[in-house]
């Protein structure tokens, strides 16, 4: 059976607690067409075993090697294992059976790389999920986990509160790290942890936290978390990411010239530039409406109806009072053959602007649609 939907109806804190207790087998699938991420959770009875994502797409293999438990040599001869000798046990299996790595160390290291994939889903607050059942025991990965949902769960709203205080410093992900300027009256010894060391040594001035974290092959939560602490020392300070555009930098929370330069770029032609420019706009202002139209005009000039009429019934929610919106939202929904959702977003944009330049023509086509749908209704019921 599967289950699907968007994000914005049921929230993935949701579809996790959904999952865990009616101890489902299968696996999830998360998109963000905003973020242009994708996810995936494997559950076995309720439990879950794996989780991968597209913006981090790190292997246990090169994680286990990046944090210095196994070897080189250590992943090239499990690996000659498996290809050389046809040996079908998980990578994970054959480091331990060598004594590379214990089996206490190698849980521990998969459920870090499971918490960070689920950690960063759970702060996704649009897209779609799918949800098929079926049987994980097959699924290529280096090793399987059995991790309590409900602990991931109370421990991600942790996080997510975490997050809202650290906010104030490091606002989003694309903020840039880059050492601050030295001075006499800092002078002194940092006392610092390995894993702040290694965040520091990282930072170079051009990638951004998620680059970081891609970077160092760690989460985006704990990058961000020892970046604030750095900066709270002063040793670091951080900067706005520069648009390639030639744009200024904008505070957070200022869309409005992201919106404008999607708008130029889609009168110009230019998509790719008009969909990363209303990307951007709605990352600066999740509420903002203008923000996620300017997203759901680019994903129809690209063909995406689905994310046009999510990003469409997301703008029509943050300000039901839009002409602009409704007239596209009746639009991408005739497209989808969703006449009710047509007839009730062109009807309240002649509510709201009955001398609106498109009147016309938009009563033209209500009474259009509102044929179509009779005769369908008559023919489905022959």
């Amino acid at each position: 059976m599967a289950i699907e939907g968007p994000l914005r109806e049921l929230g993935i804190h949701d579809v996790f607690q959904l999952l865990d207790l009616s101890r489902k087998t299968g696996t999830l699938r998360v998109t963000s067409a905003l973020r242009d991420n994708e996810g995936m959770v494997a559950f076995d009875r309720g439990k879950i075993v794996h989780a991968e994502i597209k913006s981090n797409p790190h292997p246990l293999g090169q994680l286990l090697l990046r944090s210095g438990k196994v070897t080189e040599a250590d992943l090239s001869r499990s690996r000659a294992l498996q290809v050389e000798r046809g040996d079908r046990r998980r990578l994970g299996e054959i480091l331990v059976s060598a004594g590379a790595i214990s089996q206490k160390e190698l849980e521990r290291q998969v459920r870090l790389q499971i918490e960070a994939v689920v950690f960063e889903l759970m702060s996704w607050r649009e897209g779609f999920f799918s949800f098929v059942e079926g049987s994980v025991a097959d699924m290529p990965t280096d090793a399987l986990a059995n991790i309590s949902t409900e602990a991931l769960l109370m421990e991600g709203a942790r996080r997510i509160d975490e997050w809202s205080r650290i906010a104030d410093k490091v606002p989003n992900l694309t903020v840039v790290p880059m050492l601050a300027a030295a001075s006499d009256a800092d002078a002194g010894q940092l006392d610092l942890r390995p894993n702040e060391w290694e965040v520091l040594a990282a930072i170079d001035g051009v990638l951004d936290i998620r680059g970081l974290s891609n970077t160092l092959a760690r989460s985006e939560f704990d990058v961000a978390k020892i970046v604030y602490g750095l900066l709270a020392t002063g040793v670091v300070q951080i900067r706005k990411p520069e648009r390639t555009s030639g744009a200024m930098t904008r505070p957070a929370g200022d869309s409005t010239a992201y919106v404008h330069e999607a708008q130029r770029a889609l009168r110009d032609g230019r998509v790719d530039a008009a969909l990363d420019s209303a990307r951007q706009a709605v990352l600066a202002d999740p509420g903002s409406a203008p923000a996620h139209h300017a997203l759901a005009l680019a994903f129809l000039r690209m063909g995406r109806l689905r994310d046009a009429a999510d990003s469409l019934r997301t703008a029509s929610d943050a300000d039901p009072l839009d002409a602009a919106v409704q007239r596209t939202r009746g639009a991408v929904a005739a497209m989808h053959g969703n006449f009710d959702e047509t007839i009730h977003a062109w009807g309240r944009l002649l509510e709201l602007d009955p001398m609106h330049p498109d009147a016309g023509r938009i009563r033209a086509g209500l009474e259009a649609v509102a044929r179509l749908r009779a005769l369908v209704e008559t023919l489905s019921r022959e």
